[in-house]
C-alpha cells in the first residue's frame, strides 16, 4: 500500500509562553515491509530542528522555542510504501524455553515495573495459551477484545494495567500494555509499538482520518532464527500492511509521539489530526 500521512498538532496557549522544548518521534519507520518515500516537518513559530536516534532506534526531532508565543504547530507529512509480512512461524515452545532465547530477547522479556495483583491476569495467562507461540499470540489478540471494551474517556495517558483491569474498558494503547503483560508471562519477548492504522469507515475510501495506533511485536522462533510478528489486539488481527510503524520500546513512555515542557502558568488547548491518503487506490463516486 502506498499512503500519504498527515499528522497536524496544534497547541494555544491561554496567555504567552517562552522556553518550550518538544521531542517528537513521528517519522515512520524504514524496515524490511517498509519504506519512507519522503518525510517533512514543519514548525510555526519556526524553529530549529534536531535529529538523533534512542535507545531503541526510533528517530526524535528535537526543537525548542525560546520567545514568547500564544500558538504552537506542528505540521508533519510523509508518504510510505508498506508491503504485507510473511506468513509467520509456526514452531514449538522449545525455542523460547532455551536459555539463549532470554538473552535474544533481553529486556523485552522483563516485566515493567510491579505488575498487579489480579487474579484476572492469571486467567488471561491460561486463556491465551497455544500449543505454540505463534498459536498463544493469535489467541491474546481475541482474548483482551472479548473480555475488555474499547472505549475511550476511561483511561488516559498515564493509565496502568490495574486500572484496565478496574475499569473493564481502554483504548489501544491500553490493550497493548495488557498484551506486553501476558506475553511477558508467557515468557515470550514483547514490545509496544507506536503508529498509525489504515482504517476508513469505508471499504473503497481513498483517505480517512485516523488516529496515531499502538501494538504490540513478539518474539517469535522461525526457521532461520527469531523474528519480530506483530500483533494488534484491538483490532483482533496480526500486524499487515494497513500498520504504519513509527518506533517500539517496552512501553508507551518510551515511543510517545509529542512529548513537550514550557515555562509558564497558562494553560493550553490541544487539537490534533491524523489524515491518511492511500495513493494506489481511486476514489469512488457518490
Amino acid at each position: 500500500m502506498n499512503f500519504a500521512i498527515r499528522y497536524l498538532t496544534e497547541y494555544r496557549y491561554e496567555s504567552p509562553v517562552t522556553d518550550n522544548l518538544n521531542a517528537l518521534r513521528v517519522k515512520p519507520a524504514t524496515m524490511a515491509t517498509q519504506s519512507v518515500e519522503d518525510f517533512v516537518v514543519r514548525v510555526d513559530p519556526e524553529a530549529r530542528l534536531n535529529r538523533h536516534l534512542d535507545y531503541f532506534g526510533t528517530q526524535v526531532i528535537e526543537f525548542g522555542i525560546s520567545r514568547p508565543h500564544e500558538h504552537l504547530s506542528i505540521d508533519v507529512r510523509a508518504r510510505v510504501q508498506t508491503s504485507a509480512p510473511p506468513e509467520p512461524p509456526e514452531i514449538g515452545w522449545d525455542a523460547v524455553e532455551d536459555r539463549s532465547y532470554d538473552a535474544a530477547a533481553g529486556e523485552f522479556v522483563l516485566p515493567v515495573g510491579p505488575e498487579p495483583d489480579h487474579l484476572a491476569l492469571d486467567d488471561l495467562v491460561g486463556l491465551s495459551r497455544g500449543e505454540t507461540p505463534l498459536a498463544t499470540l493469535r489467541a491474546l489478540v481475541d482474548v483482551i477484545p472479548d473480555r475488555f471494551e474499547y472505549r475511550a474517556g476511561v483511561t488516559y495517558v498515564g493509565s496502568t494495567v490495574a486500572d484496565l483491569l478496574a475499569a473493564g474498558a481502554g483504548v489501544c494503547q491500553d490493550f497493548a500494555h495488557l498484551a506486553l503483560l501476558l506475553l511477558r508471562r508467557h515468557g515470550i519477548g514483547a514490545r509496544y509499538v507506536s503508529g498509525y492504522l489504515w482504517a476508513p469507515s469505508g471499504g473503497d475510501e481513498a483517505s480517512a482520518e485516523v488516529e496515531t495506533h499502538a501494538w504490540v511485536e513478539a518474539l517469535l522462533p522461525g526457521p532461520s532464527g527469531l523474528v519480530w510478528i506483530a500483533a494488534d489486539p484491538t483490532n483482533r488481527t496480526l500486524g499487515g500492511e494497513s500498520h504504519v510503524k513509527i518506533g517500539h520500546g517496552r512501553q508507551y513512555s518510551d515511543v510517545p509521539p509529542i512529548k513537550g515542557v514550557y515555562r509558564g502558568t497558562a494553560g493550553s488547548e490541544l487539537s490534533a489530526s491524523v489524515k491518511m491518503t492511500r495513493s494506489d487506490v481511486t476514489p469512488s463516486r457518490a
